[in-house]
């Protein structure tokens, strides 16, 4: 497994650090963050996992604890709009460049508006997806925030 993606090239040119930690990918998993959260022997609360979403036709991304779910209309008070809806897998990997089970919200194709869950703000470091399957970054919050430049909201039900 290639150390270095999209993410972590990302990560490096800004100066953040950051962390990796491998785990074992099943591409059977009914809930990926979940599964990598059991295998890292972490939190599910401290792995988080990126979603790629719509926002009146726009696409957008949010990024939420594994054992949560995302509200969208929290979602899209959060960046400005009105209505919110999942995006099709094939659209989040064309978009993105990472295939679903590997996508990390750094590094993508195309910056879109983004939205952290504020429950992130309450670990002094958070897993999340490194740009592949089974592969993780860990790092501060707060890099993340500042990285992506992104908001921070309660976008969980």
């Amino acid at each position: 497994m290639s150390k270095t993606t999209t993410a972590t090239a990302a990560l490096t040119k800004a100066g953040i650090a950051f962390t990796l930690a491998n785990y074992d990918y099943d591409p059977n998993a009914e809930r990926v963050g979940l599964q990598a959260a059991e295998s890292l022997g972490v939190s599910p609360g401290e792995v988080f996992k990126t979603l790629m979403a719509e926002l009146d036709g726009k696409p957008i991304c949010a990024i939420v604890p594994s054992d949560e779910e995302v509200n969208m209309k929290k979602l899209a008070s959060a960046l400005g709009g009105k209505s919110a809806h999942m995006m099709k897998p094939a659209d989040a990997e064309r978009l993105t460049g990472y295939k679903v089970g590997g996508i990390s919200p750094l590094g993508q194709r195309k910056l879109v508006p983004t939205a952290l869950d504020e429950l992130a703000l309450l670990h002094d470091e958070i897993f999340l997806n490194g740009g592949q399957r089974g592969l993780q970054i860990r790092m501060k919050p707060a890099d993340l925030v500042s990285v992506l430049d992104c908001s921070v909201a309660d976008l969980t039900r």
